[in-house]
């Protein structure tokens, strides 16, 4: 088994073995992740944070051994808490970083940061504070970013910025927590979760107080909710269908 670190800002992680693929997810500055398969150009990894799979190229990332690699993912996360920040490579040269980016791997990687960062657990109505430093951030179908995010990156990255785990995907987060019977119960910082006409849950979002909800449709927004599921008041239609909500925490 081999092994790898993303020493990059932001590096694409793909459905297949061309930039033009899709693109299922990003991997974020100081994650790791195991090499399931190696080809002249590009790897299938699983990420170490939530066991997601995807293709990287073999030029943004660095190879790290096994033993580094056990020890990397023992350390207690520590994210940059600005929404972009910079680390100092060699040089003297800056590389830009994102909300999240793990800076406990600088010393690791020869790099330094001197910015504000996060590392422990916060209650769970803390969650919405962070959700709202996503607003009217852009919707990027795989994004996980401040300059592009989805629906379910949006939610892991609230979580993990608080100290929670959740999967990538929305389909995968609904198996996660506990489902509530009805809309009354919810609490700021539950998930509420959508499917399609064929029944597949497609959309995600964070219960806020008062019946609204934060999620990524076209931007990050706040949109009104019931219990048919997300209204948006501006095109006066429903646009969401709502199948269930879970308390993860």
């Amino acid at each position: 088994m081999d092994y790898g670190i993303c020493e990059l800002s932001i590096v694409p992680l793909r459905a297949e073995t061309a930039d033009s693929s899709e693109l299922v997810s990003q991997i974020l500055y100081g994650e790791i992740f195991k090499i399931l398969e190696i080809r002249a150009k590009w790897s299938r990894i699983r990420l170490a944070f939530d066991n997601y799979e995807g293709w990287i190229d073999n030029k943004q990332f660095k190879s790290i051994t096994e033993e580094e690699y056990k020890k990397l993912h023992k350390d207690k996360p520590q994210l940059s808490s600005d929404l972009v920040d910079f680390v100092t490579a060699s040089e003297n040269q800056l590389l830009s970083i994102c909300f999240g980016s793990n800076i406990e791997r600088c010393d690791f990687l020869n790099h330094k940061f001197e910015g504000k960062s996060l590392s422990k657990t916060f209650p769970k109505d803390h969650l919405i504070e962070t959700a709202l430093l996503y607003l009217n951030t852009p919707y990027l179908w795989g994004g996980k970013t401040p300059f592009g995010i989805d629906c379910s990156g949006f939610t892991q990255m609230v979580y993990k910025l608080n100290g929670y785990k959740l999967l990538r995907d929305a389909s995968q987060q609904a198996t996660q927590g506990e489902a509530l019977s009805f809309i009354e119960e919810s609490e700021p910082g539950d998930l509420a979760f959508f499917d399609n006409a064929e029944g597949v849950i497609t959309h995600v979002g964070i219960i806020m107080n008062d019946n609204y909800i934060i999620h990524a449709h076209g931007k990050v927004r706040i949109d009104r909710i019931d219990h048919s599921g997300i209204f948006n008041y501006e095109a006066r239609t429903h646009t969401h269908k709502l199948r269930v909500i879970k308390r993860i925490i």
